[in-house]
């Protein structure tokens, strides 16, 4: 057994951890849903002052939250585990992605996007990279990963099971090029769909068995929501995130503590500005 080019193979398993992928191997029969709305009125109030700092790039609730992704990642490194052909390996880097439509239209193209988050990344760098990834999919530039897929989803039916069945095999013994997984949402630490912008809910949506995806999050739209504060009811800014995480990665209470961490750094949005190896200590 040895390591893969996207992660470490984890070599210390408890017992209980490694029976996991025998008596649930796949995704599907592991996928946990949380349903958590966050207070995120200092968020906002942190989004409105700064927004208009750099008139080039615009900033979005979607760079806070992914750089809140990013930074509650790195403090829970069991959170970029992944599980692939019955093992257990630790991601090598964090990737965020997320998919786009190059306008808002029913028949407009979808196009996939992943971000590679170096340590000494933070709000103004993430920005600015996932800012390139939007621009580059409105100018109907396509990334390795996108190519490979219009050219499979074009093949006659029989020859795309042939093909899918390859590749699938092939991801399982890593023999997929880099150059192809590294634009690919499936292989992914999270895969984050905004849902808030066009003004909807969080809602539940499945893992897949293919890749290392194993974090998927939905982010709700933002809503004033009377909330009791020390008996008071008070207006405050609410968001909803739907979150479906692999559950052998990891256990109940780290998953919880986890939230936590996440919620803290929207809470102290003035963290979004630390580098994202900035350690976090609750």
């Amino acid at each position: 057994m040895r390591d893969r080019k996207d992660g470490k193979l984890v070599r210390n398993l408890d017992g209980m951890h490694g029976l996991m992928t025998y008596v649930k191997p796949s995704r599907a029969d592991s996928d946990v849903y949380i349903n958590q709305k966050i207070d995120v009125t200092n968020l906002v109030k942190y989004y409105e002052k700064n927004r208009k700092k750099d008139e080039n790039i615009k900033l979005t609730y979607f760079h806070l939250f992914c750089t809140a992704f990013a930074k509650t990642v790195y403090n829970r490194p069991l959170l970029n585990r992944f599980i692939i052909n019955k093992r257990f390996y630790d991601r090598k880097h964090i990737k965020l992605a997320f998919v786009a439509k190059r306008e808002f239209t029913d028949d407009s193209e979808e196009n996939m996007s992943v971000i590679t988050v170096e340590n000494q990344d933070n709000l103004e760098t993430l920005k600015q990279k996932i800012s390139g990834q939007v621009k580059n999919i409105r100018s109907s530039k396509m990334n390795s990963a996108d190519k490979f897929m219009d050219t499979i989803g074009k093949l006659p039916g029989f020859l795309k099971k042939i093909v899918m069945g390859i590749i699938k095999f092939a991801d399982n013994h890593d023999l997929i090029p880099e150059s192809l997984t590294c634009n690919s949402i499936y292989h992914a630490s999270v895969l984050v769909s905004n849902l808030g912008s066009i003004k909807c809910g969080a809602i539940y949506h499945n893992l897949t068995d293919f890749g290392t995806n194993s974090i998927l999050i939905t982010i709700g739209e933002i809503k004033d929501e009377p909330v009791v504060i020390d008996g008071k009811v008070e207006i405050r800014k609410m968001c909803e995130f739907g979150t479906n995480l692999d559950e052998r990665i990891a256990d109940g209470y780290y998953f919880v503590k986890s939230l936590k961490v996440f919620e803290y750094i929207l809470q102290n949005p003035e963290l979004l500005n630390d580098p994202i190896n900035t350690e976090i200590k609750l």
